[in-house]
């Protein structure tokens, strides 16, 4: 609302409250002899207080055509001046001098969120050069395909994949996640994360500019800068009441003057008038409380685009989850290989070979399966993907395909074969492998529930969720299993969907309340867009999740979900207790000027105290516990390293004879 710099506005405070300082000893009766510093400290009051907040009102007015309520204060303190009470108008513009300074500090404890993510990344890193020599470069320089060396301790300079090296990686600062995550050769780091145990070679996959930590903060940027509903009906309001309060003022000083009190005491309670209508304590009461909202939760490893995404989320009451990746871990295993042919390792070949193509979770299990038993992927080129369907390309043999049902309907085959019968009984996922309209086998693909996703649920429920659905394109045993560990009501279970699917339910769900919609960002991005508010999970190093949706998870824990939208609720709930008593607050002081010898300095601290109060109630937020990490009491994702020894055991390679 203060236009003034904050290093100016301070100092002209600590000024005003020096002259007013000096006002008070030289007209206080009890001190003797000092009785000239009184009109040098009311000078020193009336050009520190009142010239800058009139430079800055008046700019705005003839600059952008803006009245700012400053220019309330200013009118007051002038007219308190004209009819003999120059004191009472220094008391006003100290008091409103302190607040302003008061109000820059608070609300920028909540802006500093930028500050503190800037303040995580590391200046310099160790570069290897192709001689194996390392040297250290400013991270500015490095450039994709760079291979850095991370020592024990320290930060990750920016987003890269492991080269060499395992070792524990501390997120927390990304994620929000108080336990340290396994990473291997292979597996993605980020940026600001710190590197706990080891040493590592990192090959840079994103410049400094275009990391993680630097979209986080593009996204906290943009999301301080964008203002929610509530806080653009407050602007709207507070120009076209400040101009209320100034007509209003002007005809009570009319209405004083002709009931027969002379023309100082009508212009004095007019300026009375102008102080206690003042709406500064309404218009600050939001955005108070969505800044301080919006940095809490960005440092809790919740990224909200904006002040509208957060009051939104506040009003949700329906729940739609997207299956694999979001309420699972989307560290799906193979279990079993059917090959008809009987030729295992050329059928994994095949099929590995078109997945490398795919980041889907189902795929990233396939190429682990083929890794396991040292199995060279076939090289497929040409290939496109077919949402919540497959994958389609060709090999030097022509076309294949693989994926779900609906693909093998789309190539016009069929799985009515003996073989495939125990997968398609079972509850798991079943991917074929066909070329042309022959299906050459299948494997099946077991994926688990993510420890947190149970406890979030249920904490949603609580939090005054009326409705949970999810929505999976996998089958349907496959979806009730996963459904009935984490509590849903078979009726609340949509398998089989497509993407369209998907975004036709989601427009049901709306119809009867506000809906939001969660998950991977990539294939649900039209249900994400369809939703009321878009929810993208686990969205650290994802460009497309932090596109597509209104707010990104960072953290894999789904507990963060719930601990956002009951921040959200409580935002709204504080957003309503501001507005309650700042209008409150402002209707005794109005009353108490029009109907009562209400005096001026008390409507200064009046007003001046509201305004402070209802910033820090805001500010109560940037404690709140979405920022806290409590191992003991929220469940953590164990990480999933593949293990060779263990794949073996658990997949079960077998051809059709053998089955």
């Amino acid at each position: 609302m203060k236009r003034v710099s904050f290093d100016f506005q301070t100092v002209m405070s600590g000024l005003a409250v020096l002259g007013m300082i000096l006002a008070i000893v030289g007209t206080w009766p009890p001190v003797e002899g000092f009785a000239a510093l009184r009109w040098p400290g009311l000078a020193l009051v009336y050009l520190a207080g009142g010239l800058p907040t009139a430079w800055s009102a008046l700019s705005a007015l003839w600059r952008e055509h803006i009245l700012d309520i400053d220019l309330l204060m200013v009118v007051a303190a002038v007219a308190a001046a004209a009819v003999g009470a120059p004191f009472e108008g220094a008391v006003l513009l100290t008091l409103f001098s302190v607040s302003t300074t008061l109000e820059h500090q608070a609300l920028g404890r909540a802006r500093r969120a930028v500050e503190a993510l800037m303040a995580l990344r590391p200046e310099t890193a160790f570069r290897k050069g192709e001689d194996g020599t390392v040297t250290e470069v400013p991270t500015v320089e490095l450039a994709v395909g760079d291979v850095v060396v991370l020592r024990p301790g320290a930060r990750v300079p920016t987003d890269g994949l492991i080269l060499h090296g395992r070792g524990g990686i501390d997120e927390a600062n990304i994620t929000g996640e108080s336990m340290p995550v396994s990473k291997e050769p292979g597996q993605q780091v980020f940026e600001a994360t710190v590197n706990l145990e080891g040493v590592l070679d990192v090959t840079v996959t994103k410049t400094v500019g275009d990391s993680t930590i630097a979209r986080m903060i593009q996204l906290v940027t943009e999301a301080q800068e964008a203002k929610a509903p509530s806080e653009r009906f407050s602007a709207w309001f507070g120009q076209r009441y400040t101009v209320g309060v100034l007509l209003g003022a002007g005809l009570a000083f009319v209405v004083i003057y002709w009931l027969g009190r002379d023309w100082e005491q009508a212009l004095y309670r007019a300026a009375t008038l102008l102080v206690a209508a003042s709406p500064c304590a309404i218009v600050i009461s939001v955005p108070a409380a969505i800044l301080s909202a919006l940095s809490a939760a960005a440092r809790g490893g919740v990224l909200f685009k904006g002040g509208g995404a957060l009051e939104t989320l506040a009003a949700v009451d329906t729940f739609a989850f997207d299956k694999t990746g979001t309420l699972t871990n989307g560290r799906a295993a193979v279990t079993r290989v059917i090959a008809l042919d009987g030729e295992e390792r050329r059928f994994l070949s095949l099929l590995s070979g078109l997945e490398a193509h795919s980041e889907h979770h189902i795929a990233a299990a396939i190429r682990r399966e083929a890794l396991v038993h040292g199995i060279e992927p076939a090289e497929v080129v040409d290939v496109t993907s077919h949402p919540s369907a497959g994958i389609v390309g060709h090999d030097a043999s022509g076309l294949i395909w693989a994926g779900n049902v609906h693909i093998v309907a789309e190539m016009g085959a069929s799985v009515d074969h003996a073989a495939f019968q125990e997968l398609a009984d079972s509850a798991q996922t079943v991917i074929y492998l066909g070329r042309g309209s022959t299906v050459l086998g299948a494997v099946s693909v077991a994926d688990e529930a993510r420890a947190s996703s149970a406890s979030a649920l249920a904490a949603l429920r609580a939090g005054g969720v009326s409705r949970i659905v999810m929505m999976t394109g996998d089958r349907k045993p496959v979806a009730l299993r996963i459904g009935a560990e984490l509590g849903l009501a078979p009726d609340e279970i949509h398998a089989e969907m497509l993407p369209q699917d998907k975004v036709r339910k989601v427009g049901e769900l709306a119809r009867d309340g506000k809906v939001a919609f969660v998950g991977d960002g990539v294939n649900d991005a039209a249900a994400l867009a369809r939703a009321d508010v878009g929810i993208a999970m686990g969205a650290a190093g994802s460009d497309v999740a932090l596109q597509a949706a209104d707010v990104a998870l960072l953290s894999e824990d789904m507990t963060k979900l719930a601990d956002a939208h009951r921040l959200a609720r409580r935002t709204a709930g504080i957003i309503r207790q501001n507005l309650v008593f700042a209008i409150g607050a402002m209707l005794v002081l109005v009353i108490g000027g029009l109907f009562f010898d209400l005096p001026l300095p008390l409507a200064v601290i009046g007003h001046e105290g509201g305004t402070v109060l209802v910033v820090l109630n805001g500010l109560r937020l940037l404690s709140d516990r979405i920022r806290t990490d409590d191992e003991k009491t929220r469940p953590h994702r164990q990480p999933d390293l593949p293990d060779p020894a263990s794949s073996r055991l658990r997949s079960r390679v077998t051809s059709p004879t053998a089955s």
